[in-house]
């Protein structure tokens, strides 16, 4: 394990850059991919929910190969097989391969996306420290949303399906060789380690997932839910991401300043109000208000019970510890995203809101058993100094 520095190097940085390029390539291809499927390739409304969903399942399958590979082969090679599967991806969608080639690339996308966010945060976390592991998630959740959300308009901006996934290539070919610029000090530990035991990160995944059940609530019901109310789900959208954004980068260190219970029950209480406001239908300005809550209250309970878990566990064990809790969250999402439609279907848009504040409430009785005599450890001096600063 590589020795953790005083302020964030120019090597973190550049593994956030890098990160950034991969994601971007991703979210860059996924306004046309539906029409693509549909138009240019002749499929199904039903095969173009199959090409979309091969990505989860596939996610989901492949934490359970990002973990150990990182933690035994390297952080670094992770990333890097992350990258490149990304593009290929980008590679199958340009072949002759019809609707063969979606679900190639999905899959690949799928696939590259566990090992890329797994190799990413265990390295970065090796780089900066694990004391500042919450910090550390905050910025590399930074550039991940901030190349989702910027990738969509790149890729509307590049004109054409096929120069998206040509794009994706080429900005998962630079965040392979950017990376190839970053150092990696961690070495497998030569002694047999003993194998992380699931039920350690039974309960914090549990927690994880009931607060992500909001997730598929607001990308699938949030604007058809306020179109009928001044028509500000777009807006409403944004504000949720961009304040996502900004309070994971500004605000990311408070879960390794203060006891990251305290942390993660404010993010709660912050988004069932979001998510009950939203519930009302409210007035636009009222309803981008709350998706700004919403968005500031999200921004906090998964580092607060990634940091918790990670700072018990052997450095050793830091990949598996991050794809398995990544896991119980692509398998909520999944879930949960056919419970919301079916809960639209019968009693309404609205409902999808209160059904995700509910599953607030059992994340909340979770957690008690996540944050049990957690004691925050000593912070380094130069962070208590920046702690003190701040008051």
């Amino acid at each position: 394990m590589g020795s953790a520095e005083t302020s964030f190097s120019p090597r973190f940085w550049r593994l956030v850059i890098a990160t950034f390029l991969g994601f971007l390539g991703m979210g860059s291809v996924l306004p046309a991919m539906a029409p693509h499927v549909r138009y240019d390739l002749g499929g199904s409304d039903f095969t173009v929910g199959l090409v979309i969903g091969t990505f989860s399942f596939v996610a989901l399958g492949s934490r359970f190969f990002s973990g150990p590979l990182a933690d035994r082969r390297g952080r670094k090679i992770t990333f890097m097989t992350g990258l490149v599967s990304c593009a290929l991806a980008g590679v199958a969608y340009l072949l002759p391969l019809h609707l063969a080639g979606a679900f190639l690339g999905r899959g690949l996308q799928g696939f590259g996306e566990a090992c890329l966010y797994t190799g990413a945060a265990a390295w970065a976390i090796e780089v900066a420290g694990v004391h500042r592991s919450s910090q550390t998630l905050g910025y590399l959740s930074s550039a991940i949303w901030g190349g989702v959300s910027a990738g969509p308009a790149v890729g509307h901006w590049v004109g054409s399906f096929q120069h998206a996934a040509m794009l994706q290539v080429v900005t998962a070919t630079a965040g392979c060789l950017f990376s190839l610029t970053v150092r990696e000090d961690f070495r497998p530990s030569p002694h047999h380690v003993k194998r992380l035991s699931p039920k350690s990160v039974l309960m914090p995944g549990l927690t994880i997932g009931f607060v992500n059940v909001h997730y598929p609530v607001i990308t699938g019901f949030l604007i058809l839910h306020l179109t009928t109310h001044g028509n500000s789900g777009p807006a409403a959208f944004s504000a949720y991401a961009i304040t996502i954004l900004c309070s994971r980068f500004f605000l990311g260190s408070l879960p390794d300043r203060i006891h990251p219970s305290i942390t993660f029950y404010i993010g709660l209480v912050f988004m069932a109000v979001g998510l009950i406001m939203l519930g009302l239908a409210p007035h636009p300005f009222f309803a981008v208000t709350a998706a700004v809550i919403l968005g500031f209250g999200f921004s906090f309970p998964w580092a607060s019970v990634a940091s918790t878990v990670l700072r018990r566990t052997p450095s050793q064990q830091h990949g598996s510890v991050i794809s398995l809790l990544s896991a119980f969250y692509d398998l909520f999402v999944g879930v949960s995203s056919f419970t919301a439609g079916a809960v639209a279907l019968h009693f309404g848009y609205a409902a999808t809101f209160y059904m995700a504040a509910s599953a607030l409430v059992v994340s909340a009785l979770l957690a008690r058993f996540v944050f049990f005599n957690t004691v925050v450890p000593a912070a380094p001096a130069p962070v208590i100094e920046q702690f003190e600063n701040a008051l």
